[in-house]
């Protein structure tokens, strides 16, 4: 079955080629493209952390605005970021010990920077899923549920998110592992996580989905950060809710219905953000300030010498 192609150019010659698949649903929920095998078990990776978070506001966890945004994040690890993190835990009794996600450096460069200046290292809080870790163990605390092992597949909290991403993407899940982070990790279809992200598109007012995705397109610098083309992209277009993840996949729904996911074949991130725009014009979106996130440029000596297109 064909992919899409995204081809790397460096001073006019094709340097690397990515493929990816692709599948775009329209407003009734007809198969308005579909590359690649969209029906084969996928990893989305933190695409589903929407999910993820509506199972913990279905449980009763009480966030909106920034903080409900950043439950649904892969953040930068800028300032704002990590005080939001604190924010949660605090609302909860529980300090930044409790969180189980790994230590990393902010993936924002001039945040690194200051936490190396000031003699700082690697921290949980600033590890890009924080924000999602503290709203569990915040939903742990409410229910009295044990913050200790709540990573773990049989805790109350995982599964009851992991019947929430059964009843969104409308499939059984077939395969489980562990996510970057240490939560658990669903393999689900293009197909179901396209399913899953119209509910938040097309979802009522006053639903913890539209919770979910007014806070998401209040505050999209609060679920990736202040210089990431997913915030960019949602800026660029009203009514976007779109979610990235790791090893190239991103999903995305409009507030009418459509809805895609896009997942790179290699992995390789550089290529996502054109197979999304790629998706984004099949199903009708026009907007000016796309056509840059379309082709970015690829860089020699500090300057552009190529882009990397759609072919």
């Amino acid at each position: 079955m064909e992919t899409l192609v995204i081809e790397v150019v460096r001073s006019g010659f094709v340097e690397s080629v990515h493929r990816a698949r692709v599948f775009a649903a329209g407003a009734d929920g007809s198969v308005v493209a579909a590359y690649g095998p969209v029906d084969a078990l996928v990893s989305p990776r933190s695409s589903m952390k929407p999910l993820q978070a509506l199972g913990m506001l279905r449980a009763g966890l009480d966030l909106d605005g920034e903080l409900l945004a950043l439950a649904c994040a892969s953040h930068s690890g800028e300032t704002f970021h990590t005080d939001g993190v604190r924010k949660i835990l605090a609302g909860a009794g529980l300090g930044e010990d409790a969180l189980g996600c790994p230590a990393d450096l902010p993936e924002h460069a001039e945040s690194r920077r200051q936490v190396l200046r000031s003699g700082g290292e690697a921290a949980r809080i600033t590890m890009n899923c924080s924000g999602k870790h503290a709203a569990m163990l915040a939903t742990c605390v409410l229910h009295g549920w044990p913050t200790a092992g709540y990573l773990d597949p049989a805790h109350p909290l995982q599964r009851e998110i992991r019947a929430t991403v059964t009843e969104l993407t409308g499939e059984r899940i077939a395969a489980s592992g562990v996510d970057g982070c240490g939560a658990p990790l669903f393999f689900v279809s293009m197909v179901g996580v396209v399913r899953a992200f119209r509910a938040f598109g097309t979802a009522a007012e006053g639903t913890p989905e539209r919770r979910i995705a007014d806070a998401m397109r209040a505050h999209p610098h609060w679920t990736s950060g202040t210089e990431r083309p997913e915030a960019a992209l949602m800026r660029a277009v009203p009514g976007l809710l779109l979610k990235a993840g790791a090893e190239g996949f991103d999903a995305f729904a409009l507030d009418d219905g459509r809805a895609a996911a896009v997942k790179i074949e290699d992995g390789g991130a550089r290529a996502r953000v054109p197979a999304t725009v790629a998706a984004l014009r099949a199903l009708g979106v026009t907007a000016p300030a796309l056509d840059e996130l379309a082709a970015p440029a690829v860089l020699g000596g500090g300057g552009p010498v190529g882009e990397i297109r759609v072919r």
